[in-house]
């Protein structure tokens, strides 16, 4: 039986397959290139080949999108049927439980693989994303760092687990030790999309606004050519303009490289809410910009499948004043809740309440607003994202307590992102608006 680099076995692999198998790991390592298209060479090489099919299957089956959840399904029915090993059936296990909206429960079988053979790449970079997509901040950190004695230098792809490792450290508030390892593994592969986003989070936590910029814009090169991740970091380039209140320049990095060629792939158009949303938290005009992002967004809005993305779409649904899609998606969210899946816990505990809220805020019923977000705010990582990403909540519940006049909680919220952030320019003016209205 033929073994990939690191020695572990591919059954129904012969070798062609294999080097179009192994590519297609390596492009999902560094998020560039095709890898879905590598998986469907291997494929077409060896239709027996079990782990091209499950390759197929993770890429699809992480996307967050309702539609590719069944061509997941189709990888995983197909995978089943073949002869495999041990580690193999563990890895078809875990597709069919995503496939059937239990991200928990593919964590967890991807977690006892990685136990058996910690050097599975592809278990550690499934199992990697399950824990960012469900905000599970311990295990981005743990699940690489009990594989990490296995590894070293010398192996292919290790830039990779470093990189994961940096972004599980950044989650977990071990600022030092994230960008250590990003930086370490950026400089042996320059291209590895997601190292270059970890080093991103801990400068975005920090507020180190100029120092954010200058990493992203030290090798732009590196980090865009080819890569599906590049929108993402283009916007975390954006949230540093934010901050630091350069208007101007987030609606230029939005016009371009965010969302000028109107993706509609939703982790892309996730992005491109988030930053508008942000803009309209701060009384920007940003023009036709929603309407033309609402209408991609508006076939998704009764996709029901991931409560993060129907938050975002929301914001997007209120942005252009769209009603039907909006209550579409809230529809779609009553039924969501009703399922026997993952879902329906994320939609139920701060899905829900977060699309009711900015659906409020655009209503300009922010006490409302605050009624619904406040609760939210401790479990916010219950569906999915990263700190970053979750920061929009705060943002919008501090928005709606100052234009709701409630000086008081207005204090209390801005104080907390302001102990938390004390460099960031946005957090001072909270503060600053914040006294105002208390001592009024």
């Amino acid at each position: 039986m033929l073994k990939d680099r690191l020695g572990l076995a591919l059954s129904g692999a012969d070798e062609a397959s294999a080097a179009h198998y192994e590519r297609g790991v390596s492009e999902l390592q560094r998020f560039v290139g095709d890898p879905v298209g590598s998986a469907d060479k291997a494929i077409a090489a060896a239709p027996d080949f079990v782990m091209a099919h499950v390759l197929k299957g993770w890429l699809y089956g992480l996307s967050t999108e309702r539609e590719a959840m069944a061509v997941a399904r189709g990888c995983h029915a197909a995978a089943a049927g073949l002869a495999a090993t041990a580690r193999e059936q563990a890895h078809v296990a875990a597709l069919g439980r995503l496939a059937a909206g239990h991200w928990h429960e593919a964590g967890h079988i991807l977690e006892g693989l990685t136990a058996e053979h910690p050097t599975d790449a592809l278990a550690l970079q499934a199992g990697h994303q399950i824990d960012f997509l469900t905000g599970n901040a311990p295990m981005l950190r743990d699940r690489i760092a009990r594989a990490m004695p296995a590894w070293s230098k010398n192996m292919p792809g290790y830039h990779a687990i470093l990189g994961m490792q940096a972004f599980g450290f950044e989650e977990m508030g071990d600022y030092v030790s994230a960008e250590a390892l990003g930086r370490q593994a950026i400089k042996m592969e320059p291209r590895d999309g997601w190292a270059q986003h970890a080093v991103a989070h801990v400068m975005e936590m920090q507020s180190r606004q100029r120092d954010g910029i200058a990493w992203m814009r030290g090798n732009t090169d590196a980090w865009t050519k080819e890569s599906f991740l590049q929108v993402h970091n283009w916007w975390h380039l954006a949230l540093f303009h934010y901050d630091l209140g350069e208007t101007d320049e987030v609606l230029a990095l939005y016009d371009g490289p965010i969302y000028g060629a109107q993706s509609k792939l939703a982790l892309n158009m996730v992005d491109a809410s988030a930053i508008l949303w942000r803009l309209h938290l701060g009384g920007v005009d940003v023009g036709a910009r929603w309407v033309d992002l609402a209408a991609n967004w508006a076939p998704k809005a009764a996709a029901g499948n991931y409560a993060f993305n129907d938050a975002h779409a929301m914001m997007a649904f209120v942005g252009a004043s769209l009603e039907a899609p909006a209550k579409a998606m809230l529809e779609a969210q009553r039924e969501a809740i009703a399922r026997d899946d993952d879902n329906a816990a994320f939609t139920r505990d701060v899905g829900h309440p977060v699309t009711l809220a900015v659906k409020a805020f655009g209503e300009g019923r922010y006490g409302e607003t605050v009624r619904l977000l406040e609760p939210v705010r401790a479990i916010a990582h219950r569906f999915g994202g990263s700190h970053a990403q979750r920061d929009v909540i705060d943002l919008t519940l501090i928005e709606a307590a100052l234009r709701d006049g409630d000086g008081a909680l207005a204090v209390k919220l801005s104080s907390a992102r302001n102990h938390a952030r004390p460099a960031s320019p946005l957090s001072g003016l909270f503060v600053q608006r914040a006294a105002l209205l208390a001592h009024g």
